[in-house]
């Protein structure tokens, strides 16, 4: 059994590379190609080898797993060869890095009952020669399997449903942002094609103004939103900066002094849709975009504030630390072919790292705003705007010439 362990450790170190990341972005080289310019993006993909080693895992690692995938890095992640990649990457692997002493914990449990036991109840050499207990007054520490089979269906029960609920508010996160994607672009969209009415002389130069102001206070909005849900040392410097050089003075510091940002960001943009010369009948299909971005930002801040109920997610760590704990006392008799039982000591780490991993990434997704890449969505909401308002330059000027004409003769 040492022999295979060795075998096998060597093997895995073989198969790691210095550059093989924990986390599902791209690699560094495929992100930076990839990466849409702006002022606030933070660089996805594994941390860089000179990265401090707090941000390689546990709360720092967070903003490198902030993935957008396209079709290159759909082909990676369906590759033939995914599952050597994912195990060579084992020892980079944030998620593990992070159960560092609970794993310990349990694995230094194991080696001392090794220990103990041989104290207790003999030992073999490294001859194979079989030696009489040191301490033969103590008794060995043991117990039966049967409990821990028993418990094991209740315990994946508790982990299963965990996971789940983690995943269902993730996936309920990134539905409210594609609800903003979708009718940023439908309600932009709208304004542009619906500009004016009964036949009414437009200015194109207005026009444009008026356009740009629905672009500029909707991605005003979405880029609020998503400094409401970020950490306030991570984004609200950028944040601030962002706004700034975007809206005049007044709009920024109405934003930025606003005690509810998003909400400030709202009212401006409907107030920007009330001054379009439009039918009111279209000004009420332009506002409905609006109270779906009011329910996705409410569903949001309820994610946010609202994690699983607490005593299920305690119940659930302790359930898993203690079975964990105990369990090499129940793993001790069924080694017994091996070499003073120490295959026991692996095979109980690698238990924990399972089983303490399916809990981390549980909680790990438990908040989902930190792992989204909301700044990459503020930013292409921004451009799409953009372009989508500025499809009525030419339309606007042949209008506005023929419109002139024809009151020319009149």
């Amino acid at each position: 059994m040492p022999s295979f362990a060795k075998v096998a450790s060597l093997l895995l170190l073989a198969l790691s590379t210095p550059n093989a990341g924990a986390f599902a972005p791209p690699s560094s080289s495929t992100a930076a190609k990839n990466a849409v310019p702006s002022s606030t993006s933070v660089d996805m993909g594994p941390p860089l080898p000179d990265v401090i080693l707090a941000e390689t895992y546990g709360e720092g690692s967070r903003k490198y797993r902030r993935t957008v995938y396209t079709h290159n890095e759909w082909v990676k992640h369906r590759a033939s060869d995914r599952f050597i990649r994912n195990l060579s990457s084992m020892v980079n692997s944030g998620v593990y890095k992070s159960l560092a002493k609970e794993v310990f914990a349990t694995t230094a449990v194991a080696a001392f009952l090794c220990f103990w036991n041989a104290l207790t109840g003999g030992y073999t050499d490294l001859d194979g020669v079989q030696h009489a207990a040191v301490i033969s007054a103590l008794p060995q520490l043991t117990l039966p399997l049967t409990p821990f089979t028993l418990l094991s269906p209740s315990l994946g029960l508790l982990l299963v449903f965990r996971t789940n609920s983690s995943y269902g508010r993730w996936d309920e996160a990134r539905k409210f942002w594609g609800l903003n994607i979708n009718h940023t672009r439908d309600l932009n969209r709208m304004a542009t094609a619906w500009y004016g009415h009964d036949g009414q002389v437009i200015d194109p130069e207005k026009r444009a103004e008026d356009l740009r102001q629905i672009s500029l206070f909707t991605w005003a909005f979405v880029r609020s939103m998503k400094r409401h849900l970020s950490p306030p040392a991570e984004d609200e410097e950028a944040f601030i900066k962002e706004i700034r050089a975007r809206l005049t003075p007044e709009q920024a510091e109405n934003i930025i002094t606003a005690n509810h940002r998003p909400n400030r960001a709202l009212y401006d943009l409907s107030v920007a849709i009330e001054k379009l010369p439009m039918h009111f009948v279209r000004k009420d299909e332009l506002n409905k975009n609006l109270s779906i971005f009011e329910d996705t930002l409410g569903g949001s801040e309820r994610l946010l504030s609202s994690p699983v109920p607490l005593f299920y997610s305690r119940h659930t760590a302790r359930f898993l630390a203690t079975w964990l704990l105990f369990l090499p006392f129940a793993l001790y008799d069924p080694f017994k072919d091996s070499w003073n039982h120490l295959a026991m000591i692996p095979v109980t780490s690698f238990i924990s790292i399972m089983l303490f991993g399916i809990e981390e990434l549980a909680t790990q997704l438990e908040e989902p705003f930190t792992i989204l890449p909301m700044q990459g969505f503020c930013d292409k909401i921004g451009g799409w705007c953009d372009e989508i308002v500025s499809w009525a330059g030419d339309y606007t000027e042949d209008a506005y010439d023929m419109n002139v004409r024809e009151m020319s003769k009149m």
